[in-house]
């Protein structure tokens, strides 16, 4: 419990500050910029964004061919999707979270996954889809908005998960209607959310003071009905694979799903103030792209979804101007258009309210690293390498371990909600959310602890196949100061607070390193380098990104 009381007291409390947004930026402004922005800072990265300035490293990073896809990696293994398992999918994650040179996009992936949620905790979900799914979600981190939509809601990935895929349209006869589990969640988690919100991301209310929503029961079935007649794909579609005849064959569970018309809703649908009238002939694709259009245009999606991808990358407690500026950038990129993606994550990195130090030391600012992103932080800054080439880390899940895995959040609303205020902290009663807390408890801060000291000291994964020699760190390890030095510019971006870096440097100072050289003087500066980083991934100055 002390680690948690840390934790809220640290996320609502000040910080030092490391100065403002001049070019070229320091050591320490590079590794905070590259904290928000990757999987973590590399000494090798921290010279590049110093090189090149933030604006431009964004922009080589938006450019960057993207690596080999997580689909050809697992497919590499088994194209027999009975051949496959979860942990297939996670090491293909784990190589290129901790290994590939385009940083920008694997954090973006992340961020999308967590709003566009599918997950493998379900069983229906196969590795080969969801490897494809979240190559996808990469393909379209710098695109458009509304395409990004649109292959999201075609995927049959989420066709499965959110249980459209094979979806029929009404039959009053037999009392059927469409299910109505993706028109809800495709408007309420990935799109415009509960409430009419105001540019800023403020909730508008009427005059009693309740927030307005954004849709009704009936704006559900009425969008339920667009989304009918689609499954899988088939190179002659018929009712059986409508059905689900063929479907591990033709590549049917990565390929985009199809319109199947004698499936789809022929009757007026109504939604978002639209009305589709009533035809005598179904025209599902027309139909889909009138009510992604309109979701699409929605007013609330730029403030809902810039301030998402804020809380994943920045701060979970933006301020409304932060958000508005935000949100203007996906109304319009300055050329006219909307929903650009690559401008937005540009506005995202370079606001000021990301860029200043002096309000990175607001006592409401920052936000709780995910523990998926401590794991990659560690093994980029070590330069960790897997024995194998095989990035052999199976599931995280267990509380008792990371308490999360990629792609396998326990439902449709992520491992946590945006919105998640822990009950009876300082954080709630400020009014402010933390929704990484709504995973943390007594037993995942212990998971965690005994997860890196043993990942720290001896490596993950199948016969500890990640690890590190921390070859750098150990000719530093006479030197305690320095050593400190270099695990607080990579791990706390140079913020470590004195208290902590005091703490730190007593304790690893108290290891002998014998003058004779050999084993038992290897063995003391290796042990000097495991507690200094184990120590500072334990304090709040780590787990609170600011």
């Amino acid at each position: 419990m002390a680690i948690i009381a840390a934790l809220l007291v640290a996320a609502c409390s000040g910080a030092r500050s490391t100065g403002g947004n001049d070019a070229p930026p320091t050591a320490a402004e590079a590794s905070r910029f590259l904290t928000q922005a990757t999987y973590g800072p590399t000494e090798a990265t921290i010279s590049q964004v110093r090189a090149s300035g933030y604006a431009q490293w964004i922009d080589q990073q938006i450019v960057m061919p993207a690596p080999r896809g997580h689909l050809a990696e697992v497919s590499d293994i088994s194209t027999d999707v009975g051949g496959l398992a979860p942990p297939d999918f996670y090491a293909s994650y784990w190589r290129q979270a901790i290994s590939s040179p385009d940083q920008l996009r694997q954090r973006m992936k992340l961020a999308l996954s967590e709003i566009f949620v599918i997950s493998l905790a379900d069983s229906n979900i196969d590795v080969r889809g969801a490897a494809s799914y979240y190559d996808m979600l990469g393909q379209n981190a710098f695109g458009n908005f509304r395409t990004l939509l649109e292959q999201v809601s075609l995927h049959p990935m989420m066709g499965i998960y959110l249980t459209w895929l094979g979806n029929q349209k009404e039959d009053p006869a037999t009392g059927r209607n469409p299910d109505e589990n993706f028109a809800r969640e495709v408007m309420q988690l990935m799109t415009i959310g509960l409430y009419q919100l105001n540019q800023d991301g403020t909730v508008q209310v009427d005059i009693s003071g309740r927030p307005l929503p954004t849709y009704t029961a009936n704006d559900i079935s009425g969008l339920a009905k667009v989304f009918t007649g689609y499954s899988y794909f088939a190179p002659a579609p018929s009712t059986a694979t409508f059905r689900g005849a063929s479907r591990f064959t033709n590549d049917a569970t990565i390929r985009s799903m199809i319109p199947y018309a004698a499936f789809h809703s022929t009757s007026a649908k109504s939604f978002l103030g639209v009305t589709i009238p009533a035809s005598n002939t179904a025209d599902p694709q027309g139909d889909l792209k009138i009510a992604l259009d309109t979701l699409f245009n929605h007013p609330n999606v730029g403030p809902f979804i810039g301030k998402q991808l804020i809380q994943r990358l920045v701060t979970s407690n933006p301020s409304p101007e932060y958000v508005a500026r935000v949100a203007a950038v996906f109304n319009n990129n300055g050329k006219g258009v909307r929903g650009d993606m690559a401008a937005v994550v540009r506005a995202i990195l370079l606001d000021p309210e990301a860029r200043n130090a002096t309000t990175a030391a607001s006592p409401n600012y920052g936000k709780v690293r995910e523990p998926m992103i401590r794991l990659a932080n560690w093994a980029r800054a070590f330069n960790a390498t897997s024995a194998s080439g095989g990035w052999l880390i199976p599931s995280t899940s267990a509380n008792t371990s990371l308490g999360q895995s990629p792609l396998t959040s326990p439902s449709v609303f992520n491992f946590y909600r945006p919105g998640y205020s822990p009950p009876n902290t300082r954080i709630g009663n400020a009014g402010l959310v933390a929704p990484e807390f709504q995973i943390v408890d007594e037993v995942t801060v212990a998971g965690y602890l005994n997860t890196m000291q043993s990942t720290i000291d001896a490596g993950i994964g199948s016969s500890r196949d990640v690890r590190s020699s921390y070859t750098a760190e150990v000719a530093l390890a006479n030197d305690v100061n320095a050593l400190v030095d270099r695990v607080d510019l990579l791990l706390t971006y140079g913020r470590m607070s004195s208290a902590t870096r005091s703490r730190i440097v007593a304790a690893v100072g108290a290891i002998t390193v014998p003058t004779a050289a050999g084993t038992a003087q290897n063995t003391a500066l290796l042990n000097r380098v495991k507690l200094a980083i184990f120590m500072t991934m334990a304090s709040s100055d780590y787990l609170v990104q600011r």
